[in-house]
């Protein structure tokens, strides 16, 4: 079971770059020279787009977290012990969710009112 949980992660991974691929589009790492703001902006603005990046990989974090919690639920096989699992790991991902939301929400109005006051 584990041999073939790992076969699946393997090709979670790949298949966006096979999906690339099979639509010939080109996939690169390559930066402009202003990627999310540094160069051109002053540094209230860098900050913010800073916290809101950092904010953004986290929400992605919690979902994929109940995602995995959801995924480990329909493998269970109707284990009571594997259920209870992944109800604790749903549990901590809406969890962390909401406690993202709320980092992103006064995040957002601790940077707008820096950017209206000075």
């Amino acid at each position: 079971m584990k041999k073939l949980l790992m076969q699946a992660q393997k090709l979670a991974y790949l298949a966006p770059l096979a999906l690339a691929a099979r639509a010939n589009a080109q996939v690169s790492i390559d930066f402009p020279s202003n990627f999310a703001g540094f160069s051109s902006h002053d540094l209230k603005e860098t900050i913010a787009n800073i916290v809101r990046i950092i904010v953004g990989f986290l929400g992605i974090i919690t979902i994929i977290i109940i995602l995995a919690g959801g995924f480990k639920w329909m493998t269970s096989g109707g284990s009571e012990d594997k259920i209870a699992e992944a109800k604790k790991l749903i549990s901590a991902g809406v969890v962390g969710l909401v406690v993202v939301l709320a980092a992103y929400a006064i995040a957002s109005f601790v940077i707008n009112s820096l950017q209206t006051a000075v």
